[in-house]
């Protein structure tokens, strides 16, 4: 079973990539934060992430750098999902080592697809 780390500040969106991911036999592991989720990363080694870019502390593209570029999670592919949709900001997340970027609201079978598609 593919597993799939979500971290997301919102409940509400936490809640909607939980029911989304169930529906496709994903087992879903959540942190609230980006600190929290890097030690995830590095404690449960999920197949991939789902990062937020907007939260407190450590926003989104600092955990993504933080987890691309660490020495036990480079491999895991990162999927950043944002309300921020501007070029700069697609750019700047693939910078950070993210493989994807998708802007909120998402669509439950392109985030499907997306997932396979970075964990070929």
């Amino acid at each position: 079973m593919t597993t799939v780390l979500v971290i997301d500040d919102s409940p509400s969106e936490m809640a909607k990539f939980r029911d989304m991911l169930a529906r496709h036999n994903f087992q879903v592991l959540e942190a609230t934060n980006g600190e929290q989720g890097c030690q995830m990363a590095v404690d449960h080694l999920p197949d991939v992430i789902l990062m937020d870019v907007v939260m407190p502390e450590m926003n989104g593209f600092q955990a993504t750098r933080k987890i691309t570029r660490g020495k036990t999670t480079a491999h895991i592919p990162v999927i950043m999902i944002s309300t921020k949709n501007q070029e700069t900001d697609r750019v700047w997340g693939k910078r950070q080592g993210a493989k994807e970027y998708i802007a909120k609201p998402v669509d439950e079978n392109s985030l499907v697809n997306i997932i396979r598609k970075v964990m070929e």
